[in-house]
């Protein structure tokens, strides 16, 4: 899996534009022109479609494929970035890994090429991105690495060793039930690589972000009494922990 690697990452996100025109049969011009609105779209169905009260119907059935725009225009467009978590992934993931919303499947392929990782969990809501990385999966030589799911519900009772959750935890009203989920389906030789950002923007540019004080409160005390933090060497906002073992 040598074509899996950072250099490949780099140069064409994984044959991320390829993959996404063929899956949505557009020619590679109108994808371009479409990636660049990508996050304006995105933003464009709030309010009209976001309903806070329905964050699950919200990404599963009204988001369509606006999100594979908008995830390809950051993925391409912060590619330096995403680099340094496709290296922290390579520092710590092993085992079972869970990539909890997953997006458009970038962190569960580089994990998948890990020798380290016996298969890659993906999870996410939106029906357009579990088919799109299944198809990316196939024809990267990887899916029988990869499966896709719905929801961690969906997956048998097994632990995972590993748990990928980036640019997802500022969309969900209750991030710290999110956290004590995800420590209920860890071992505890685990890691768990998480960021988050909750923060509507100065101008109400992130319109998707919950920002509640209460609940960002209630976040770190649940991450601090049930996480400790492992030093990495990236400068991003992408952060390594272990649980804490149970007594």
């Amino acid at each position: 899996m040598n074509n899996l690697d950072l250099e490949s990452f780099l140069k064409t996100g994984f044959d991320l534009r390829k993959h996404l025109a063929e899956y949505l049969q557009l020619d590679l011009k109108e994808l371009e022109r479409r990636i660049s609105f990508g996050i304006k779209n995105m933003a464009s169905l709030h309010p009209i479609s976001f309903n806070e009260e329905n964050i699950t119907g919200f990404y599963e059935d009204e988001v369509g494929n606006s999100h594979l725009f908008d995830l390809a225009a950051w993925h391409l467009g912060s590619s330096d970035y995403i680099a340094d978590t496709i290296r922290l992934e390579k520092m710590f993931a092993h085992g079972k890994v869970l990539d909890f919303g997953g997006g458009i499947g970038t962190h569960s392929i580089a994990a998948a090429a890990l020798e380290k990782v016996d298969h890659v969990y993906f999870v996410d809501l939106n029906p357009y991105n579990r088919e799109f990385v299944l198809e990316r999966a196939k024809k990267l030589g990887i899916g029988e690495l990869i499966s896709v799911h719905r929801d961690l519900e969906s997956i048998e009772a097994i632990k995972f060793d590993t748990l990928i959750c980036f640019d997802v935890l500022e969309h969900l009203p209750n991030p710290s039930k999110q956290l004590l989920n995800f420590r209920n389906r860890l071992t505890d030789n685990s890691v768990a690589l998480m960021n988050w950002y909750f923060f509507k923007g100065h101008k109400g540019e992130f319109p998707f972000h919950f920002d509640d004080k209460n609940m960002i409160e209630s976040f770190f005390l649940t991450l601090q009494t049930n996480f400790i933090e492992i030093f990495h060497p990236y400068l991003i906002t992408a952060r390594s922990y272990r649980p804490m073992k149970n007594e």
